[in-house]
């Protein structure tokens, strides 16, 4: 008997554990960043989004007409692509920055836009 009770706490543990990790995890993927939309270089319906706090986003998306806010300031909710690689590499960043290896952290990545707010009509950069 102590058996099957050690064990059924082990498998409720597991359970919680893993249920934590994936609320984590979609957590982290959605992001908001405010900042000036620009067209890419790639052009077509690719373009980057730099945010105020000077990270930069390849952002797509199939719900906002992005092209009618190329030049404004604009807040942007979004799900980042490969998140979990993403994250982790910005937690290698910011352990190299509290090394004193790296002068800046500006994050890169890239976003599929489900939402859009203009804030300016120009950016202040």
């Amino acid at each position: 008997m102590k058996h099957f009770l050690l064990c059924l706490v082990l498998v409720c543990t597991v359970s919680a554990w893993t249920l934590a990790q994936d609320n984590d995890r979609d957590k982290s993927s959605t992001r908001t960043v405010t900042g000036c939309l620009q067209q890419s270089e790639h052009g077509g319906k690719e373009f980057l989004l730099v945010g105020n706090d000077g990270s930069t986003w390849e952002v797509r998306s199939d719900t906002v007409t992005l092209a009618d806010h190329v030049g404004h300031e604009v807040s942007a909710t979004g799900v980042v692509s490969n998140s979990t690689a993403h994250n982790m590499k910005e937690d290698t960043k910011e352990m190299a920055q509290d090394a004193g290896v790296n002068k800046h952290n500006h994050e890169h990545g890239h976003m599929r836009i489900t939402d859009l707010q203009m804030v300016s009509h120009s950016c202040s950069r």
